[in-house]
């Protein structure tokens, strides 16, 4: 693999990571009170390093820290908390860790804030539809991002095609203010401005997501769709997790954004020796 061969190869912070032929873990690290999942584990300084910590020892290729829930219901913050949440953790990370950094935040200002601070990347859950300033932004630094699709409108007449023409918007919306493509990863989204049905339409869908030319993130982590297919509550979805990130990796997505690193990296170990992957 060559290091600069950019269809081959995404750069994120120091790494370079395969566009294809491997799936890559995103752990999830929510400095917030309120997360579904996690809401105030780690909204501490000294217990999100102690998390960081053992997400990298675990196998984590990124850490995706978030400074707001978004969670069904969830209550919107001010941008200078925020900033305050995620700012001070992204420096205290890079400052402590060899490991890339992504920045959960649709906001310019808490994505500046987080840049200056050593942000790698920046995770937009509204696909620069958000805050007109973002696209810019993300152009100027030069950072990689991920472009999560998501609707205030969540009516669909064809949810698939809908989905795609929403996707192809957001490129476009990236094409228009600079941003290379060889630096987007597309999210479909899974848990927003989607129904139980639709949410495993889109996780079937993959294939026509990548068909758009962008490696894929998948994000099921704990969520709703796994409670509902198993009836389980939150702190019971591991099994449900792991299907899901078996499917990405057979479906050829890079990245997984999860809570629990350490096995959802070995049933990816597992599943790609059995696909023939040998890199990792």
């Amino acid at each position: 693999m060559r290091e600069n061969d950019e269809k081959i190869v995404m750069r994120i912070g120091g790494r370079s990571f395969a566009r294809q032929g491997r799936t890559y873990v995103m752990g999830i690290l929510n400095v917030t009170p309120d997360s579904f999942s996690d809401g105030g584990r780690w909204n501490s300084p000294d217990k999100a390093l102690r998390h960081v910590e053992e997400m990298v020892r675990e196998g984590a290729d990124v850490i995706d820290i978030g400074g707001e829930s978004t969670r069904p219901g969830y209550a919107e913050i001010t941008v200078l908390e925020e900033i305050q949440r995620t700012a001070p953790v992204v420096e205290a990370v890079k400052a402590r860790f060899d490991v890339p950094v992504s920045l959960d935040t649709c906001r310019y200002e808490t994505a500046r804030a987080g840049i200056d601070a050593g942000a790698d990347m920046i995770n937009d859950i509204w696909g620069l539809q958000y805050d007109g300033k973002m696209a810019a932004l993300i152009a100027e630094s030069g950072l990689p991002c991920c472009l999560m699709h998501n609707r205030r409108n969540p009516v669909y007449r064809d949810f698939v095609q809908d989905m795609m023409q929403d996707l192809r918007e957001i490129l476009m919306l990236a094409e228009e203010a600079g941003i290379h493509k060889e630096r987007i990863i597309l999210d479909p989204g899974v848990g927003f401005a989607k129904s139980y049905e639709q949410n495993l339409e889109a996780v079937r869908n993959l294939e026509r997501i990548q068909s758009l030319g962008c490696p894929v993130l998948l994000g099921c982590s704990r969520k709703s769709v796994i409670g509902l297919t198993l009836d389980l509550p939150v702190e019971d979805r591991l099994e449900g997790t792991l299907a899901t990130t078996v499917l990405a990796a057979v479906k050829g997505c890079m990245f997984v954004r999860v809570h629990d690193v350490k096995e959802n990296v070995r049933a990816l170990k597992m599943t790609e020796a059995v696909l023939g992957a040998t890199d990792r």
